[in-house]
């Protein structure tokens, strides 16, 4: 049995007592001051390719923040019925919110909680047409409190890493609980995802330069396409979203999608849109000329910008989850390409920003458990000497009782965990079809 299950399966009934040993731990870490924002332990790749070599001792106590941090968050964040609760943002719930939950919930070999969370996003996040019939099996990425009072969707839009995380988590839980319904789910929002979340852009639009330029290009978009494909040869893209591992899971059980062809551009988005930054970090929003196929930055007044951010912090986790569960080459090429900005400031001034410009500039003076989660994630994999510095003086420190910030920080809460969920073993059985 790996370590991780283990841990799973055996310590989560711990982790009530553990907070007495971490309370003990740290009883002298408060908030640090770190922003709240928008996966480890030690492996490092050489240049060579040769296998990583783990730094002994530092799994287990990450094991058990892991399923302490677990439990706190889902007795704070996650209603009984399932709804889980951005305490932030006037109690909100997101699409993203409630497939974090059924992720961490089939790490964390929680079924309950998994259909908990489920079962109230199919029942509250159904996207309707004008007659009260579902449109399509994705899920509307924003429910709350309307102007009258009323709990409501309120944006009836797709986010679409919401959905293929939540289609991810879905294809895990099948094969780790025998679930063969949650993979007919599964198969079933592919469908819709696949036709209303991606786009196809004809050879005749790129460069006759380009080695693709033989065959159409597919690329994934954010949310429907009427919302952000503003013109017929522009797409407003979030790099974020992009999830090469999933498009590989995808691949294995909806053999009529091409989901493949979302990992050869993925990767193609990530390059070529870093290079729009002096210090080669990926945006939170770019736009792509399909036409000239040259990527354009977003400047205010659009509300979406081209800015190293919140957003953009999950590049690095996605992609080290790549790198880690397929061995992507191109994973790793990326990440020690575009990590040596963000490894210099660190060893030049043992912190790094919060949001970056183009230029390669601070635009905020804080800093953000959030990035630091997933600095974690890739840094363990290239560097994992400044991987456990940032563990030790940055992520532990913000941590306390459970929680990291605050008991109300849904976004740090979520990318610290995933973090440091990075550095265990994920069963192979999970990962084959």
């Amino acid at each position: 049995m790996q370590l991780f299950q283990l841990a799973a399966s055996s310590l989560r009934p711990l982790a009530i007592a553990l907070a007495l040993v971490f309370g003990s731990t740290l009883a002298g870490c408060n908030d640090s001051g770190l922003s709240q924002g928008t996966p480890p332990d030690t492996t490092v790749v050489s240049q060579t390719g040769a296998p990583p070599e783990p730094i002994p001792g530092a799994i287990v106590s990450k094991q058990l923040l892991l399923a302490e941090s677990w439990s706190a968050y889902r007795e704070r964040f996650i209603q009984q019925d399932g709804r889980v609760i951005d305490w932030e943002a006037d109690e909100r719930t997101t699409s993203e919110g409630q497939a974090y939950a059924m992720l961490r919930a089939v790490f964390m070999d929680d079924p309950e909680t998994f259909a908990q969370t489920l079962n109230w996003a199919e029942e509250n996040l159904q996207r309707m047409d004008a007659n009260g019939k579902r449109r399509d099996n994705l899920w509307a990425w924003k429910w709350g409190k309307d102007a009258d009072g009323n709990w409501t969707i309120l944006d009836e839009n797709f986010a679409s890493d919401a959905d293929i995380d939540a289609v991810t988590a879905l294809i895990l839980a099948a094969r780790r609980w025998n679930r063969p319904d949650y993979l007919q789910l599964a198969r079933i929002k592919l469908r819709d995802l696949w036709t209303l979340s991606t786009v196809a852009v004809p050879p005749h639009s790129a460069r006759a330069s380009d080695s693709q330029s033989a065959s159409e290009q597919r690329y994934l978009l954010p949310g429907p396409k009427e919302a952000f494909q503003p013109q017929p040869d522009l797409l407003h893209l979030n790099p974020s979203y992009l999830a090469p591992y999933a498009f590989r899971l995808f691949a294995q059980i909806d053999g009529d999608r091409n989901w493949l062809s979302l990992v050869d551009s993925s990767y193609k988005i990530l390059r070529e849109s870093s290079q729009l930054s002096s210090a080669k970090l990926p945006s939170d929003w770019v736009a792509l000329n399909t036409t000239t196929n040259s990527y354009i930055p977003l400047r205010p007044p659009s509300p979406i910008r081209s800015i190293y951010g919140f957003d953009a912090y999950r590049v690095w986790w996605r992609v080290g989850i790549d790198a880690q569960w397929f061995n992507e080459p191109a994973a790793w090429e990326y990440l020690q390409q575009h990590l040596p900005s963000l490894e210099s400031k660190w060893k030049a001034q043992q912190k790094i920003p919060a949001q970056i410009d183009l230029q390669g500039q601070p635009l905020v003076p804080y800093e953000s458990t959030s990035q630091y989660g997933m600095l974690f994630a890739a840094f363990q994999l290239t560097n994992p000497q400044i991987a456990e510095q940032i563990y030790q003086q940055k992520l532990l420190p913000a941590y306390q009782n459970g929680f990291w910030d605050n008991d109300s920080a849904y976004y740090a809460q979520n990318l610290a965990w995933f973090g440091l969920l990075a550095s265990t073993d994920v069963a192979v059985n999970w990962l084959q079809p």
